[in-house]
């Protein structure tokens, strides 16, 4: 099939890659020329594990192209997908600007039959604005269909090749029928294609993300109170996870969400509600949770140190959201370093793939250290904001050697209790008791 994709954010070349690899011949459409140009020099320009080979063979065998000029991919396609950024705007609601104003120009440039698809996180209703702002140009029949993603950052090429449902939005049985025949190679093990109508579609998407983002916030509240009363927060989240009811994903305690996903997703959903006159109670309790999460480690640091951190030096492990990305968005990383920047300390961060984004958003705010070790030297303390797996069995005779003094904060619960007291260090984590090196 012929496809093009309208946008090629994480979303967009993740899309248009991976149906190039079944076979489809993809355009993908930008407007930044210098970044439609490294493309087809072959240039990724996001981190995802392994999307770098597929992109690169498809490139390789004309199946993935790139172009800024709309029109020429529209006339090619028989499906468009608009894989467009939805920013959340000052009141939290979704931004529809950029996908209203591609869908203005569509409804311009097609001559047949084409299918629309949303692919961006969008609010319900959506798919009809789309509709009704092509229409006011086209002359042909179309179809807009809402076909929302569920990719895991660090995952994305596997969870698209191998997906546990693809969710469709469309009561046109005419484009029933192409996004069958698109997706069939992608469900041959028998995974379900779910057909909807578009606001369920597009409903489901939030509905998801919300009830994950719930599920993270509920188990960090627990974790909280895990830490008043004296409990240990891997044992309760043992005990809850072999319930089949409740599973064990998305239980692991930490500092918060972040991404381009859960904070966006969440936030429109609840603003969604206001609009219609319902009070999600439970999501906003979950924001108001979340952002007061990303601030446990500092406000751990301070009451440690004091809060008054001028002259002490602390590295910081991890700035990606979350690990094998180098997206920064909503970073609980980001939060703890102006808490703490402004309390006086100074950070020297290490980060395997984040720290160019994190240097072109702070600067010298912080330091850089060209790896985990370099940044601990002379450093009071060692915090750990992302799970890296580089992180999981560091050399401790090395942290030790390093740091001023045995003293450790870990946002993400990497190590052992009673290893860590072995060895001899303070180590002050989320959900557990703190040990001490006394």
């Amino acid at each position: 099939m012929k496809i093009a994709v309208v946008g090629t954010g994480y979303v967009g070349l993740v899309t248009g890659t991976c149906f190039a690899e079944t076979g489809n011949d993809v355009i993908c459409v930008d407007i930044d020329i210098e970044k439609v140009e490294k493309m087809r020099a072959g240039v990724v320009p996001i981190y995802e594990p392994h999307l770098d080979v597929i992109f690169e063979r498809n490139i390789k065998q004309n199946r993935l192209s790139f172009t800024t000029n709309l029109e020429e991919a529209v006339e090619q396609a028989q499906i468009i997908f608009l894989a467009l950024p939805t920013p959340p705007g000052e009141d939290g609601s979704a931004d529809l600007s950029y996908i209203l104003g591609v869908a203005e120009e569509l409804g311009k440039m097609i001559k047949e039959y084409k299918v629309i698809v949303d692919k961006s996180t969008v609010p319900v209703g959506t798919a009809d604005k789309v509709k009704e702002t092509i229409a006011k140009h086209a002359n042909v029949d179309f179809d807009v269909v809402s076909n929302p993603e569920f990719l895991r950052e660090g995952f994305a090429v596997d969870d698209f090749l191998k997906p546990d449902r693809v969710v469709v939005g469309t009561e046109s049985a005419k484009a029933r029928k192409v996004m069958e025949e698109l997706y069939k190679p992608f469900v041959r093990q028998g995974n379900p294609i779910i057909f909807m109508d578009e606001k369920s579609a597009e409903l489901t998407k939030y509905a998801a993300n919300s009830f994950l983002a719930t599920k993270i916030t509920f188990m960090n509240e627990i974790a909280n109170y895990c830490e008043l009363i004296g409990a240990n927060v891997d044992d309760v989240r043992r005990g809850m996870g072999t319930d089949t009811r409740i599973g064990n994903r998305f239980l692991f305690p930490g500092i918060g969400y972040g991404g381009s996903c859960f904070p966006k997703d969440v936030q429109a959903l609840a603003k969604s509600g206001k609009e219609t006159a319902y009070d999600f109670s439970i999501i906003n309790s979950v924001m108001d949770v979340n952002h007061k999460q990303k601030y446990v480690l500092a406000e751990k640091v301070k009451a440690y140190f004091g809060s008054d951190l001028k002259g002490k030096k602390l590295a910081l492990w991890g700035l990606a959201f979350k690990p094998d990305t180098d997206d920064i968005r909503e970073a609980p990383a980001l939060y703890m370093i102006d808490e703490l920047t402004k309390a006086g300390a100074e950070i020297t961060a290490f980060d395997p793939e984040a720290m160019d984004n994190v240097k072109a958003l702070l600067g010298d705010k912080i330091k850089y250290a060209s790896n985990q070790y370099e940044a601990l030297e002379d450093a009071d303390a060692l915090l750990i904001a992302t799970e890296w797996q580089v992180f999981r069995t560091p050399d401790f005779d090395r942290i030790s050697d390093k740091l001023k003094a045995k003293v450790i904060f870990d946002g993400r619960n990497l190590y052992d209790l009673v290893d860590m007291r072995n060895k001899g260090y303070y180590y002050n984590s989320i959900g557990r008791r703190t040990i001490t090196n006394d």
